[in-house]
């Protein structure tokens, strides 16, 4: 009898604000730190809570893109992923309220790879499914572009 998975579950944690940038949260067994830079008052020990977001959505791209390539029998070879990302920093600047912080993103999934052009956009469409980074910033109305370009 196999166990199922539970297709929901509850993350919870308790977050240290060792001050008014910086903020430790423990995850698993890790420490994540999320900080400000030093120009405004941080210690500059992890990246910003924007910055954090950005490279979430660079990562989910990553593992997701990753499983799905597995899934399709497409070997994507050596992968890096570049950003491109507006950010209307009006709303972090507390000088007026932003529907949407983050207006526009493209990432570029460049893959030195033996796999098609065609394979890559199979895999890229699926990915786009799944990655549920990708989902929250689209939901926030972020006009998201993830572009799979072979390289090799």
């Amino acid at each position: 009898m196999a166990i199922r998975m539970k297709s929901v579950v509850t993350y919870k944690t308790t977050a240290i604000c060792t001050s008014h940038a910086r903020t430790d949260i423990p995850v698993r067994d890790l420490e994540v730190v999320i900080d400000e830079p030093l120009e405004r008052g941080g210690t500059n020990m992890g990246p910003t809570p924007t910055e954090a977001a950005m490279t979430a959505l660079i990562a989910c791209t990553n593992v997701i893109g990753h499983k799905n390539a597995h899934r399709l029998g497409v070997d994507l070879g050596s992968v890096t992923i570049s950003a491109d990302c507006k950010f209307d920093r009006r709303g972090v600047l507390m000088e007026e309220e932003i529907d949407v912080p983050f207006p526009a993103i493209t990432l570029t999934v460049n893959c030195d790879t033996p796999a098609s052009q065609q394979e890559l956009d199979r895999v890229g469409a699926e990915t786009s499914k799944y990655c549920a980074i990708a989902k929250l910033f689209e939901a926030a109305g972020t006009d998201l572009t993830v572009n799979w370009v072979k390289s090799g």
